[in-house]
């Protein structure tokens, strides 16, 4: 491999360092009249009138947006495949508001300052209603949806009627009777947290109209194809009267996988017929937005006194808060990406509800509701451990899924629907606990050492992810050949700040044979790149990578017919420079021919193009250890050194890839000590990045990433995927290491010093 497997730095690297125009506000036209959008400070109310002629009096004030100026269209914000597996719960603005944050009146005026005036002036009359808050209540309580018109787009389980977003059921086996005959049995309850995705750049889009009489949107998203979708279902027009434009993105994380701000501009658009912009606050994007799935697991689990794993039982709750944006998908995979880990068991079961609260949406987040159930089953495993007297190292490596092997869960489940069988060909898991150790020195200081009121401690977990979604997620890409020789690469594909454009480059340049700076990418806009799903459900570089390796080894069949006709024989080969004949007697460059091809001789433009959808996901697997210092005065928890092997098969770009791991490592060690969100009667307390901690470079000691030697046949140059694995062992092995330290168990999420030396005290 000459080109895959490379470092090479991003393509965008150097324009954005630089201070280039390239974000959605850089791009927004000079002249775009400023929304902002007045929000709802009840958690369950209706409106029961708004009088917006004082603001609309205010000189600059263009118009205001009330639920009367949109289509009565329901819709989902989740930006998923058609048909989503989302209830559609939810009208651009509505008589009813759900959370604090909830979207009552848009104003467009000439610049911020006359908008925010004005948005003091809208007077609202509200009938308040008793708001549900918690969710472990939420089922059978008020009715948080009874509009008419909700509903599911196939059978997810929906049933406002019990403030049931979705629900899910599955099982293989007789649980009850494999854990009657089981020697240990371990029952516990975990809970995890609502989080935060705090990417940099928050929600913005910006609208036009073109001379062609279209509605153009520029916005900072995750899905610009399925962006255009809903947007023509509550616009009621046409897609093809829309088109979307993705620049750069600060990025996402998941919280830019949905629509936010694009109906109000696009709206204010056609209303006005000028240009409209949004940008989110920090507090909007904090409240309004949506965050992660809060959830809470009871789990069994069951093994023989040789610690061989023989049943599973998983009962969930989970959520949703105020919508239920991909309520039922993040559900699935707490448990679809876990419990293959473990596919030696005689019997598994899963299930329970999604709720709805008058809390803020929770919605897509790196990790997907894999870090939720990552967190209860690894820690459950360690808890059956210690009760089985074997160490955490020996229960996992005599349970684990091994390469060759398969699990009836990948059958069972999908994401929102059924999945597909899978041998696993590529699984280095083994390699991953046994270089791991090594390389915390596991042997060394597992449990634990005391040194005066400190203790060093290490605990480990294992995980698992998946690589897009099988037989739903698609990718598509053109190459173009230009006249110099170099290719341009359009791809639906969307770079989050991932560095995809670059990996999607190396594929295709490897594939061609030419070296990476001879190809320019392109992602992604409507109108001009090919369709994607999207970039979610660490999809990127094994469907929309797969495409591109389609795409280019089209072109080079077409590079070799036309080297073909003009060395006069169809014995040629191409070696990204030069089609010279096998018979070496005569060769042309690719720029020669090029040339002759656009300017003389044949004149012919080459266009490739190529399309894929998994028939499988293969799942990406890491174990993860960490060291802590534990202080037993005050129960704060330091990360000393965390280290991870990772087998993503063929890292295509291995520094992109290890940074990806990094950053979704402190995400998740974010998630597991410091990140809550609080709120008050429905309001979120911590709606700032002063108030809202999440873990800074003096929070983690040492990082130590690794990547296993492997190889996914189904993956381009075997490659699976690496965008969010890495967020989903922190919780476990931490809670683990914190046991290990000072036998107590912390079940839930965040583990604040609070909480351990409570705990602490409680043991004694």
């Amino acid at each position: 491999m000459k080109e895959v497997k490379k470092s090479i730095p991003k393509v965008d690297g150097v324009g954005l360092l630089m201070g280039k125009p390239a974000y959605t506000n850089d791009l927004a036209p000079q002249d775009a009249l400023i929304v902002k959008i007045l929000r709802s400070p009840h958690p369950f109310a209706k409106i029961i009138s708004i009088n917006t002629d004082e603001a609309l009096s205010i000189e600059g004030v263009e118009c205001i947006l009330t639920h009367k100026d949109f289509p009565k269209k329901i819709f989902t914000r989740a930006g998923q495949g058609y048909p989503e597996p989302s209830p559609y719960d939810k009208f651009v603005l509505d008589e009813y508001v759900r959370y604090v944050g909830d979207e009552v009146a848009a104003v467009a005026a000439i610049n911020e300052e006359v908008a925010e005036k004005a948005l003091k002036k809208i007077k609202v009359e509200y009938e308040l209603f008793e708001p549900v808050l918690d969710f472990k209540k939420a089922k059978d309580s008020k009715i948080i949806h009874f509009e008419k018109e909700a509903h599911s787009m196939f059978e997810i389980g929906f049933n406002p009627e019990r403030n049931i977003a979705a629900s899910y059921n599955m099982n293989v086996g007789n649980v009850e009777e494999e854990l009657k005959k089981c020697d240990v049995v371990v029952e516990s309850k975990y809970y995890t947290q609502p989080q935060a995705h705090v990417m940099l750049e928050p929600m913005v889009a910006t609208s036009f109209i073109d001379y062609m009489g279209r509605l153009n949107v520029i916005t900072a998203t995750q899905v610009p194809f399925h962006i255009r979708r809903i947007l023509s279902n509550v616009l009621n027009l046409s897609i093809n009267k829309i088109r979307v434009i993705k620049p750069r993105i600060g990025g996402g994380f998941g919280g830019k996988q949905a629509i936010h701000g694009e109906p109000y501009v696009a709206m204010v658009t056609l209303k006005t017929g000028k240009p409209a912009k949004i940008i989110y606050t920090r507090k909007e994007v904090f409240e309004a937005t949506y965050s992660r799935h809060e959830m809470e697991f009871n789990i069994k689990i069951g093994a023989d006194k040789d610690g061989l794993i023989k049943a599973i039982d998983v009962d969930v709750l989970s959520n949703t808060g105020a919508y239920g944006e991909h309520a039922l998908t993040v559900f699935m995979v707490a448990g679809s990406k876990t419990l293959p880990l473990y596919n030696k068991v005689n019997a598994v079961r899963f299930g329970g509800d999604v709720v709805y609260t008058n809390l803020t949406p929770a919605g897509a987040y790196r990790g997907y509701g894999a870090i939720q159930g990552n967190f209860a089953l690894e820690s459950v495993i360690d808890e059956l451990a210690e009760k089985l007297k074997i160490s955490p190292v020996e229960i996992r490596t005599k349970n684990m899924i091994k390469e060759g092997e398969t699990s009836p869960i990948f059958k069972i489940m999908g994401e929102g629907r059924e999945g597909v069988e899978m041998n696993i060909q590529s699984c280095k898991l083994d390699y991953c606990v046994k270089r791991g150790m090594e390389l915390i020195k596991w042997n060394e200081k597992y449990p634990k050492k005391a040194y005066g009121n400190k203790i060093r401690s290490v605990g480990m977990a294992i995980a698992m992810q998946g690589s897009g979604i099988a037989d739903i997620d698609m990718g598509s890409a053109i190459l173009k050949l230009n006249d110099d020789g170099s290719f341009n690469l359009l791809v639906g594909a969307t770079d989050l700040g991932t560095g995809s454009d670059t990996i999607l480059s190396q594929i295709a340049a490897e594939t061609l044979g030419v070296s990476t700076d001879k190809i320019i990418p392109y992602s992604s806009d409507t109108d001009l790149t090919p369709f994607d799903t999207g970039a979610y459900a660490s999809s990127t570089t094994y469907v929309s990578g797969n495409s591109v390796r389609i795409a280019a080894e089209n072109m080079k069949k077409m590079i070799l017919e036309e080297g073909s006709k003009n060395l006069g024989t169809d014995k040629v080969h191409f070696n990204g420079e030069e089609i010279i004949r096998d018979d070496n007697k005569n060769k042309i460059s690719l720029k020669q021919l090029s040339e002759l091809l656009y300017y003389s001789m044949n004149q012919k433009q080459l266009v490739a193009d190529g399309s894929y959808v998994g028939k499988k996901s293969p799942p990406p697997y890491m174990a993860s250890f960490v060291e802590i210092e534990l202080d037993t005065e005050t129960g704060k928890v330091e990360v000393i050194n965390f280290v991870s092997v990772v087998d993503c098969g063929t890292p295509i770009n291995p520094n992109l890839a290890k940074v990806q791991v990094e950053g979704a490592l402190v995400q998740g060690i974010g998630m597991t000590l410091y990140e809550d969100i609080n709120f008050s009667n429905g309001k979120m307390r911590n709606n700032t990045l002063m108030t809202y901690r999440i873990p800074d470079r003096r929070d983690v000691k040492k990082l130590t990433v690794e990547f296993a030697e492997s190889y996914e046949p189904s993956g381009p140059y075997g490659a699976k995927s690496v965008g969010e694995i890495g967020i989903d062992t922190p919780p476990a092995a931490i809670a683990n290491a914190i046991f290990n330290a000072t036998g107590v168990r912390i079940r839930s999420l965040p583990i604040t010093p609070e909480k351990v030396f409570k705990a602490m005290e409680m043991k004694k």
